[in-house]
């Protein structure tokens, strides 16, 4: 990928919720944008920790402790290993940092596990 990235252009093309896209690769993590609107997967990432910007909307992360609800402009990093289920009501527009290996839905497959698509 070279260039700028357009956040909201790629935004704009992804019409199903929960199903991020790599917008660019930094070492070995991928910067992923992706829509959410309702329930995600609860689920952990046993070997890495997950960075949640949001960039519009509202977006809370259920955990055991309780929940984090982040608005605009609130970043958020998931411990890994740490059982957590994001869920928006109203939908957001969220950026995701995580290595390029790691599945959407961590140690939980299910409906809502997205392959790995760039922009």
């Amino acid at each position: 990928m070279t260039g700028p990235v357009d956040l909201a252009a790629v935004l704009s093309r992804i019409d199903e919720p929960w199903q991020p896209r790599t917008v660019a690769v930094l070492n070995d993590y991928d910067v992923r944008v992706v829509r959410t609107h309702g329930e995600f997967t609860r689920h952990s990432h046993p070997e890495t920790d997950e960075v949640f910007l949001v960039l519009s909307g509202s977006l809370s992360i259920r955990m055991d402790d309780g929940d984090v609800t982040l608005g605009p402009g609130q970043l958020y990093v998931v411990p890994r290993g740490t059982p957590h289920q994001p869920f928006s009501p109203d939908g957001a527009e969220v950026l995701l940092v995580e290595p390029s290996a790691t599945v959407n839905t961590g140690d939980s497959p299910g409906p809502l596990t997205a392959v790995r698509r760039l922009a």
